[in-house]
């Protein structure tokens, strides 16, 4: 999963949700050192992205993708729920994306004394464009599919990409409503004391 999937399934501590972030922002180096409720955080995002990886709807959703795109399988997936978590907000969250977004973004700045240095910039950029909010639109997805694709060692132009969520639009949206409740019940019942 992606960005907003971690924070929506984050306990709601701003520590927690930074940490349910990290892994996708620095490297386990950064990750040392850090306050207690982060580090759960951490935790937390590596069962989610354990439990998305082996899942057979998950990996059925790849399979959909062409060849051209399949070695991005896993990326794209995770930005294509996001898409979907993010279009239908209402039937998951009580209040507006919008409303969760900025609280979200809020809350990070009160952490600038505790955040990685590596994770400063993205942190700023996603605030700044509304990373979360843009995920609600085709063209967003094509944008964070850009971005993404910039960040790899050699860049790869990834944002073409949407084509593969516009072409099988209605049956990724299947698999994501058939996967995301499973992923948060397996969140919901790594968090009782102990779990994490």
């Amino acid at each position: 999963m992606n960005w907003l999937a971690h924070l929506f399934l984050s306990e709601p501590s701003p520590e927690f949700r930074l940490g349910n972030l990290l892994p996708d922002l620095v490297g386990p180096d950064q990750l040392r050192g850090l306050p207690p409720e982060v580090m759960r955080g951490v935790a937390c995002h590596r069962r989610i992205d354990a439990f998305t990886d082996r899942h057979v709807i998950v990996r059925q959703s790849i399979a959909r993708l062409s060849g051209t795109y399949r070695r991005f399988g896993g990326i794209l997936i995770d930005v294509f729920y996001d898409h979907f978590l993010a279009a239908g907000w209402p039937r998951y969250a009580a209040g507006p994306l919008e409303t969760f977004a900025h609280e979200v973004y809020r809350s990070f700045e009160k952490l600038e004394a505790i955040v990685p240095a590596g994770a400063v910039e993205p942190l700023r950029r996603m605030r700044q464009s509304d990373f979360l909010c843009s995920y609600q639109t085709v063209p967003g997805i094509e944008l964070a599919l850009t971005r993404i694709g910039g960040r790899f060692r050699k860049s790869v132009n990834l944002g073409p990409a949407v084509a593969e969520l516009q072409r099988e639009y209605d049956v990724l949206r299947s698999d994501f409503e058939w996967f995301f409740p499973e992923l948060c019940g397996e969140v919901a019942a790594s968090m009782k004391p102990g779990k994490i």
